[in-house]
């Protein structure tokens, strides 16, 4: 019996030497699998955010289809006409705004001049009372001076630049900017049309392709889990892009409605801007005072009139998000600020612009995911604390 106990704890001590290593190994491994998974994802993100994006859009959509179909609607016709209903709506209002944009793309650079010009004169004034003036300093005259022709002599100021860096670089980066928006246009066009198919086959063949991988592939298990699952995961989405989109478009309108009220140019263009930047929540809303605060500069001149657009906006946005966000969505659809912050610079610097976008719905499907699954409880409380 002493024996077998030696050599039982020999071989404790044997893998008790072995086990911390394997450990180690192990955490090293899952950080490569990370850092692999975030270079695919960023390398990847001319084909990702299109698939992503028409995911979602065909899992909020697929509802009416599976509707239609049980009125005997075939599922080609229901996905045209769904696709046409969705893309016409905006196609008008682009058509609407195009006017606008295109006036405020080629006016840029002259806005920029002119608030470089603004800066100038500030600047010129505050150097002027934080400088005292210099007094005059009297050269002495040499000896040979007495014998030859009086010549005026003239002061040496120090040279001063006209060109400020500051306002040249405000300046190149209004023409930067538009630049890249017309250099970024043929892609951008490219991919709303791949998106666009890409959402019309997703409805009529991605539930027929979903019902073949659930039931005759053998990595899914618990094919009934599963089904519930992406029918939670369907309708709590679909729920909260509805409700979030119903509310950001009436922020829209009522910005509009207030603009074009109080006489401020291209109403429609901003309630439509300050609508699609509100997905991005807290960002959004700064991003779009600041640009209604360049937009007052330009209307209204350096006055008081100018921070008339984005005090008008923060005053609707500061109702929108503290008191009828929170009385809609409910406690159940609430994340965390500084998490929301913090993944919308991740998905941000991956996916850029459409990242942002997506972000929040990403998060929340990560949300509803652990709380049918039931697992990681604790990652749930952290996303939901305030």
């Amino acid at each position: 019996m002493d024996n077998a106990g030696s050599n039982q704890d020999k071989g404790n001590g044997k893998y008790a030497g072995k086990f911390p290593k394997i450990a180690q190994q192990t955490r090293l491994l899952n950080i490569l699998v990370i850092f692999a998974v975030i270079y695919t994802l960023y390398l990847a993100k001319s084909l990702l955010v299109p698939l992503f994006f028409s995911v979602f859009v065909a899992l909020l959509l697929s509802p009416l289809i599976a509707f239609a179909r049980k009125l005997f609607i075939p599922r080609t016709l229901s996905a045209g006409a769904l696709i046409i209903l969705l893309v016409a709506p905006f196609t008008f209002l682009g058509i609407e705004l195009a006017e606008p944009a295109e006036r405020w793309m080629q006016s840029l650079p002259k806005i920029a001049a002119e608030i470089s010009k603004e800066i100038e004169e500030i600047s010129s004034n505050i150097d002027a009372y934080a400088t005292p003036p210099a007094e005059p300093v009297e050269k002495e005259r040499s000896f040979f001076s007495w014998f030859g022709n009086d010549e005026k002599t003239s002061e040496l100021s120090p040279s001063q630049d006209n060109t400020n860096s500051v306002t040249d670089k405000i300046k190149q980066s209004g023409i930067d900017i538009g630049l890249t928006l017309f250099s970024n246009a043929p892609f951008l066009l490219a991919q709303v049309l791949a998106c666009i198919v890409l959402i019309f086959f997703l409805l009529v063949f991605g539930p027929n392709l979903f019902n073949v991988f659930v039931r005759d592939f053998p990595i899914v298990t618990n094919k009934r889990r599963t089904l519930v699952l992406v029918d939670q995961i369907q309708r709590e989405l679909s729920s909260y892009i509805v409700t979030i989109s119903i509310i950001n478009s009436c922020l829209g309108l009522a910005t509009a409605g207030v603009f074009y009220y109080l006489g401020i140019d291209d109403a429609l263009l901003w309630g439509a801007l300050v609508a699609l930047m509100n997905f991005v929540p807290y960002l959004g809303g700064v991003a779009s005072c600041v640009v209604l605060l360049v937009v007052g500069l330009v209307q209204f001149g350096l006055t008081s009139s100018a921070f008339l657009p984005a005090g008008l906006f923060l005053v609707l946005n500061i109702i929108e998000s503290q008191l009828i966000t929170p009385a809609v969505l409910g406690r159940s659809m609430q994340l965390n600020p500084l998490i929301i912050i913090i993944w919308i610079a991740i998905t941000g610097w991956l996916w850029g612009v459409v990242g942002v976008l997506l972000a929040v719905p990403i998060l929340m499907c990560f949300k509803i995911i652990l709380e049918n699954l039931g697992v990681f409880d604790h990652w749930i409380k952290l996303l939901e604390s305030k």
